[in-house]
């Protein structure tokens, strides 16, 4: 029976998969680490009590970018190139998510709408990880080379979403609620077409590296396409609702160290 965890068992089962899928997962974090250490860097003064958030944001997206090649390094495996069209990070900034690496890279300071656009982003995307750790949480929490990971990578995920709510119910009650919804929509509509495209792409990977027969290839297609229709149509009000999250100060701290897999 094909399901999510058979699914990823014999991706994980296999040295070529297993690769690829923790160099895609390490390169998107190492670029979230990346942009979030440059935001906390270019705060502007009215948030930047914000600041040492944004950077233990990053510091957490660096060290799951460790853990996944750790995970590689301990099955004597080697981070393969990350095929471009599975690249979530970069297609999201192309399709204009986000702040613009250009903006990012300028030695000038951010301005609070650039605040509420980076939040924003980050609600939708973590939303999106925050989902897939759960999954993966439910069916590996206990397995004795990813447990470990998994359990670590998807409370951080879930911290995340959590400072992302709270924050931006703050910068809402400041005036910026307009342009917040206004963005989260955006940023999701956009999302789920892009998480649909590096599906189909990862999967079409996946499928020549284990030589999946056609006729699997096709369900798990269909099976990518039923679940973006029902994001375009409603599931994309989750990414965008926002509430007081159970997890208040959720970045508060500094970040915890990434457990050693030797």
């Amino acid at each position: 029976m094909l399901s999510a965890k058979s699914l990823f068992q014999e991706i994980i089962d296999n040295d070529e998969s297993f690769a690829l899928f923790c160099s895609i997962a390490a390169g998107g974090e190492s670029q979230g680490g990346w942009e979030n250490a440059r935001i906390a860097a270019l705060v502007p003064q009215s948030e930047r009590d914000l600041a040492p958030k944004i950077a233990r944001h990053g510091a957490d997206e660096d060290k799951h970018g460790r853990i996944f090649n750790a995970l590689m390094k301990k099955r004597g495996l080697a981070p393969v190139p990350v095929p471009r069209d599975t690249d979530y990070t970069m297609l999201l900034e192309r399709a204009g998510i986000g702040l613009a690496h250009d903006r990012l890279t300028a030695d000038r300071s951010l301005t609070v709408p650039d605040i509420v656009t980076y939040l924003a982003h980050s609600r939708v995307t973590e939303q999106r990880a925050a989902e897939q750790m759960a999954l993966l949480r439910r069916h590996f929490a206990d397995h004795p080379g990813l447990g470990r990971a998994v359990r670590m990578i998807s409370n951080d995920e879930d911290n995340h979403l959590a400072y992302c709510h709270e924050e931006l119910l703050r910068l809402a009650r400041a005036g910026h609620g307009r342009a917040i919804q206004r963005t989260l929509r955006a940023s999701a509509l956009a999302e789920i077409g892009i998480y649909r495209d590096v599906s189909l792409a990862v999967m079409a990977h996946m499928g020549r590296i284990l030589g999946w027969p056609p006729a699997r290839s096709a369900v798990l297609a269909a099976g990518i396409h039923a679940v973006h229709a029902w994001e375009r149509l409603a599931g994309w009000r989750r990414m965008v609702s926002l509430e007081m999250p159970e997890r208040r100060d959720a970045l508060g701290g500094p970040s915890t160290p990434a457990p050693e897999f030797a």
